[in-house]
């Protein structure tokens, strides 16, 4: 059984998948990665969450300086 069958995607459209979700993962763990700095220095709770929502703010500012830097 191949990978794409019964769903009649092309293959340009998995990598585009896979594409959009390596993206989620890498602002995920720039805001996770945020929220366990704060974590280890014995922050408040909503500390830790304002420090994930920031973390995910920038990480999304990351990607899309990324993007518009690689592109054409």
């Amino acid at each position: 059984m191949s990978r794409g069958s019964g769903r009649g995607s092309s293959r340009s459209s998995d990598l585009s998948d896979g594409g959009d979700q390596l993206k989620a993962v890498f602002v995920l763990l720039v805001g996770l990665s945020g929220g366990l700095v704060a974590l280890q220095s014995d922050a408040p709770l909503p500390v830790i969450g304002a420090a994930i929502l920031g973390g995910i703010v920038a990480g999304g500012a990351l990607l899309w300086y990324l993007i518009w830097i690689t592109t054409d």
